[in-house]
């Protein structure tokens, strides 16, 4: 059987013109916290590109570097760097072994990525991944809906919801804005 690294949660909120990541830091296998101040969140692109893993660390990190030089080759167009990212992910032999998820965003869009090729867009301008993901949207959606907060209160506000639930979620906090 495959032992895997389990926890995080990462969130994105897009609102009253500004964009807002944060994650957990917490990294654990099988019933042990190995680490309590992970960095999930990258800024990409200089510094224009927020994007966020969840999965296996050396995965993301691969993940990013090639995001990037997508970036790079499409002038930080972040909707055919997603696009092409996805394709090479999803037909190359050694990416498609990858096993994590990335959020990306700027000011304009948002998106989830995944290795089955999927790139998806929201509805609303809140998407999250992770064992605390579905958590922490839900609190987000709600907060946005509902509230008055501005982005990054209403990710700290979520994100402090998601860990108060799941076990592989910490209140050690990752917080970009752009």
């Amino acid at each position: 059987m495959k032992e895997t690294i389990h926890g995080t949660t990462v969130l994105c909120v897009r609102q009253g013109g500004k964009v807002v990541m944060g994650a957990d830091g917490q990294v654990t296998f099988q019933a042990t916290v190995l680490k309590h101040g992970a960095r999930k969140i990258r800024r990409l692109y200089n510094e224009r590109i927020l994007a966020g893993f969840a999965g296996a660390t050396s995965d993301a990190f691969s993940l990013f570097q090639r995001f990037e030089a997508k970036l790079e080759e499409y002038n930080g167009n972040i909707s055919r760097a997603a696009v092409e990212l996805s394709k090479d992910w999803r037909t190359d032999k050694v990416l498609r072994r990858l096993e994590a998820m990335l959020i990306v965003a700027n000011e304009e869009k948002m998106y989830i990525l995944s290795g089955t090729g999927d790139i998806i867009e929201p509805d609303e301008n809140v998407l999250a991944i992770g064992s605390g993901g579905p958590y922490a949207q839900a609190a987000a959606l709600a907060l946005s809906r509902e509230t008055q907060l501005d982005a990054r209160s209403v990710v700290e506000k979520s994100l402090a919801i998601a860990a108060a639930i799941c076990v592989y979620t910490n209140t050690r906090f990752t917080i970009e804005e752009l």
